[in-house]
């Protein structure tokens, strides 16, 4: 059976229809992972589209096979390509790779001058960031705009976020900064061993998850 081939799209009003379809599987996927990514509801994603703020794939078919949109934060200083989603008959095709690529430059020609971040627990988007020029980095790196860290609320482990006092949780911290020389950057070492070491990362990811899981089991035990 040969693979479906794919058109990536930069959104506009003929897209709309898709957003429902698209928020419900952001939900699905998330629950499926047994964590959280910031809820958005269909007329969020609409207006996404309609601004032309977000890219959009589409089978041979005419089907809708991946999405993500752009969020700028902090005034424009930071933007995050959110909600990545592919939906499950098209995955392991490596059509995420290509709408983050896309969704990547789009931000850079929106927003030349921010510096684009990720929270992420999949270290194949790890991986792909780094593809990007993405570093990972610490939280203190990332906005500091309430609005965004609200949106955390929606994921199961946010009790997580709050008891580290917003400076760690599960997820992995990203950043690509297009002001940043590579030489100065001290995270450059680490963004090179990350590539080809997906399996490391994803070690490292499972401890990170099973250590800060544990401690929420012995959080609640006190209550």
């Amino acid at each position: 059976m040969n693979a479906p081939s794919f058109k990536i799209y930069i959104t506009n009003s003929s897209h709309e229809g898709y957003a429902k379809v698209i928020t419900d599987e952001m939900a699905e996927s998330a629950k499926a992972r047994g964590t959280g990514i910031a809820k958005r509801s269909p007329e969020y994603v609409t207006q996404k589209i309609k601004e032309g703020k977000a890219v959009i794939a589409l089978s041979d078919k005419g089907e809708w096979a991946g999405f993500c949109y752009i969020e700028a934060w902090g005034h424009g200083k930071y933007v995050a390509n959110s909600g990545l989603i592919v939906a499950p008959q098209f995955r392991k095709y490596g059509l995420a790779k290509k709408i983050k690529r896309e969704v990547f430059i789009l931000s850079r020609k929106k927003y030349p001058d921010s510096k684009i971040f990720g929270l992420t627990t999949g270290p194949a988007v790890m991986k792909i960031n780094s593809r990007l020029g993405y570093v990972p980095v610490s939280y203190s790196d990332l906005t500091d705009d309430e609005q965004f860290w609200n949106g955390c609320q929606s994921c199961v482990n946010y009790e997580i976020l709050q008891s580290k006092k917003r400076e760690n949780c599960i997820c992995t911290a990203m950043l690509f900064d297009p002001n940043a020389k590579a030489d100065d950057m001290e995270d450059l070492a680490l963004r090179q061993n990350f590539k080809g070491r997906v399996r490391l990362f994803d070690r490292w990811v499972r401890l990170k998850k099973s250590i800060f899981l544990k401690m929420k089991k012995s959080t609640l035990k006190l209550f």
